[in-house]
Parts: structure tokens; sequence; C-alpha cells
């Protein structure tokens, strides 16, 4: 809400500033939609597109907070965790390799395996393990993102972390020397 006496920005201003965030952040946001959906790039595109829409009918307001990209980060998380509740949210597409690649990886076998692995867990895991050890954030910031307590995100840690080992056993030690 703006203070009394506090000059109103003009539109073409905050959407310019809009702009300049967006380019700053997609990438990155991106890069977080394709771990949260297993390397779905579709649907990574998707979700960072409605992350993005999110932002920009409530830039007047968001632009004014300390960390925009962490409110960026949490609403994709959000939408990702909506999305899954959804029925259609099982569909799958056909299993082929990705338009282009994520990244320039040499080691694509390694990145393949992360993915199925990933893909294994259960969303709300996904989302823990991507916030917790993709994007660094703590235990509570990771909390707040997906409105849960700091015990579960523990909690989910530690059980989306055994899956994780169990999903990749011996193989991860394999993949990583090759």
């Amino acid at each position: 809400m703006r203070k009394l006496g506090q000059p109103r920005q003009p539109k073409q201003a905050r959407t310019d500033e809009f702009l300049e965030f967006a380019s700053g952040r997609a990438n990155h946001l991106f890069r977080a939609a394709c771990l949260l959906t297993s390397g779905d790039t579709h649907l990574a595109e998707d979700l960072v597109q409605e992350t993005l829409g999110r932002m920009y009918a409530m830039w007047g307001r968001i632009s004014r907070i300390d960390n925009p990209a962490g409110y960026a980060q949490t609403i994709l998380v959000r939408t990702f965790l909506t999305h899954r509740r959804r029925r259609s949210a099982d569909e799958r597409p056909i299993g082929e390799l990705p338009d282009r690649p994520m990244t320039t990886d040499e080691d694509p076998v390694l990145r393949l395996a992360l993915l199925d692995a990933l893909a294994r867990l259960a969303p709300k895991d996904r989302a823990v393990v991507v916030l917790r050890y993709w994007e660094d954030r703590s235990v509570e910031e990771t909390a707040e993102a997906m409105r849960v307590s700091s015990a579960a995100v523990r909690t989910r840690s530690v059980r989306a972390l055994a899956k994780l080992r169990e999903h990749l056993g011996g193989s991860l030690a394999e993949l990583a020397a090759l």
C-alpha cells in the first residue's frame, strides 16, 4: 500500500523494472523448474511462465520486498505443488529426451540417472530436495516456501535422501567414476 505523500511509480517504469527482473531470473527459474519436474522441459517452461505471470500481476507490491528472487522461487515451488495436485498432472508425454540439453554438462548418463531418481520421489519430497540442496536454502526458508513446519522439512529431507540413495543404489558411485 502506498504511503500518503509517496509518489506512485508510473506503469511503464514498473513494467520496465519487471522485464529487467524477469530476464535476469528466467534461466535460474527454468533450471529449478526442470529439477522439480524431473527434466520435463515443457512443464518447466509452463511453470516459469505461470510464476512470472503471477509476479507481474503483483509487481507493484513485490518489487518493494527485500528479496523478489526468493519470492519468485517460492511462487515457482507453490505453482509446481499445485500442478501436481491436479488430476491431469499424472499424464506423461512419451518418454523421449528433451529437445535440447539443459546444460553443457559432460556427463549425460549421470544427469539422466539423477533426474530419473528425482522423478521417483513424491512431489513434496522433490521440492524439499530441490530447495534444500539445489537452491541451497535453509530449513526455515524451505519450510516457509512450502508452508510447512521446519520439522516437516527435516523429516522429508531425510526420507527423500534415503529414497534417492535407494533408487540410485551403488550406481551413483559407478556413474560418477565414469
